[in-house]
This record gives C-alpha cells, sequence and structure tokens, in this order.
C-alpha cells in the first residue's frame, strides 16, 4: 500500500495593509499497490485536485458570505445559522474521504468525475452533497 500526501496553501489580502489570510488543506490517501506510472499520475492530479478545489471553495465562499469573521471553516462546532449543524445535515459537502472513496469506486468502473458531475448536475464533484456521495457509494457497492 503506497500513502499519497496533497496539501494545497493559498494566502490572500486581508483587509489591513501588510497583512494576509492563509487557507490550507491537505489529505493523506492509500493507494493500491502495483499502479503503473500513469495510473499513479492520474491518482495524484486527482487527489491535488480535490485538495485544490477544496481551499478554493472555502476562500471564495469565506470571501462571500463573511464579514469579519477570520475563520472560513465552522464545521461542527460553529453553526452560523444555528439549530442543527450544516455539517450533519444532508446538504453538507461531502467530506474529501467521500470523495476519495467515489473517485476509487468510479475508477474501477471506468467513469470519470465529470461524468459523475454531469449525473447530479453540478459543476464538478466538490459540489456534491454527502447524502448524494453516500447515495451514489452505496449503489456501486450494491451492484
Amino acid at each position: 500500500m503506497l500513502k499519497l500526501n496533497a496539501s494545497y496553501s493559498k494566502k490572500v489580502p486581508a483587509g489591513e495593509e501588510y497583512s494576509s489570510q492563509s487557507y490550507h488543506a491537505s489529505v493523506e490517501v492509500e493507494l493500491p499497490d502495483g499502479l503503473s506510472p500513469d495510473q499513479l499520475q492520474a491518482r495524484i492530479h486527482e487527489t491535488f485536485d480535490l485538495v485544490r478545489n477544496s481551499v478554493e471553495a472555502e476562500l471564495h465562499g469565506n470571501k462571500q458570505g463573511n464579514s469579519g469573521n477570520n475563520t472560513a471553516y465552522h464545521g461542527p462546532k460553529g453553526n452560523p445559522q444555528g439549530g442543527r449543524s450544516r455539517a450533519r445535515s444532508n446538504e453538507a459537502p461531502a467530506s474529501p474521504k467521500q470523495l476519495s472513496y467515489l473517485l476509487d469506486l468510479a475508477r474501477q468502473r471506468g467513469i470519470t468525475p465529470q461524468q459523475i458531475a454531469a449525473r447530479f448536475q453540478v459543476p464538478d464533484i466538490q459540489h456534491l452533497t454527502r447524502q448524494q456521495c453516500s447515495d451514489q457509494i452505496d449503489e456501486w457497492r450494491a451492484a
């Protein structure tokens, strides 16, 4: 078993002069032994895209809906809407672990991330909800 660590960081100017905010995400995934160099390169590319897109989504989401709060992730602790945590709702974004597993299953079936996104009518798989991702995983595991 191979381990792949992918990370992405981005600094953006903050409101004050000579100030910046930093965004970072990293993920570690296990890859099966025996991948060809092309397969390995594809897995590296997909994993890095996942991490990069996650940071970019947080960055753009933070710019649009955050007034004065320097925290981009609200997760289970912070719940700006009150009531149930968004992370527990069906509309929460799919986790990196879910997406990684979904991509593994798709690859085994010869299905591209673009085909998955098209099925759920989202721009890319980063926009899948936990529920959508879970439903697709369950469907493929049952087949």
